[in-house]
């Protein structure tokens, strides 16, 4: 990251303004400790050579899980982070809008 990258986003979601998922941090940490309980999970049932539906069938799960937490964590920059940007408006607002549009087509993609 460049360093003119990093200042335009550490100034436009600073911990001090508390980004917008510190809210429910105790819930996104439960759920990636789920996500990460699964990938173990998929770990052992390939070491165990499981049925290969079996684990498409879990990877479908800890994708569906991922894409939840993506999901609620983009809600939230959108409801916290984006809309403080626009209040405050001029070059920050329009950055912020870049970098959701920018998440929004990584997760399209994905």
């Amino acid at each position: 990251m460049h360093h003119e990258e990093q200042l335009s986003h550490e100034s436009g979601c600073a911990h001090d303004q508390g980004h917008g998922y510190l809210d429910h941090k105790a819930e996104y940490l439960r759920r990636l400790k789920r996500i990460e309980g699964q990938a173990r999970g998929l770990q052992r049932m390939v070491e165990e050579e499981q049925y290969c539906i079996d684990i498409l069938t879990q990877v479908s799960a800890m994708t569906k899980a991922l894409e939840s937490l993506a999901l609620a964590m983009l809600d939230e920059h959108l409801s916290h982070c984006v809309v403080r940007a626009a209040r405050a408006g001029g070059e920050e607002s329009e950055e912020k809008i870049r970098e959701a549009s920018a998440a929004i087509a990584r997760l399209v993609r994905s």
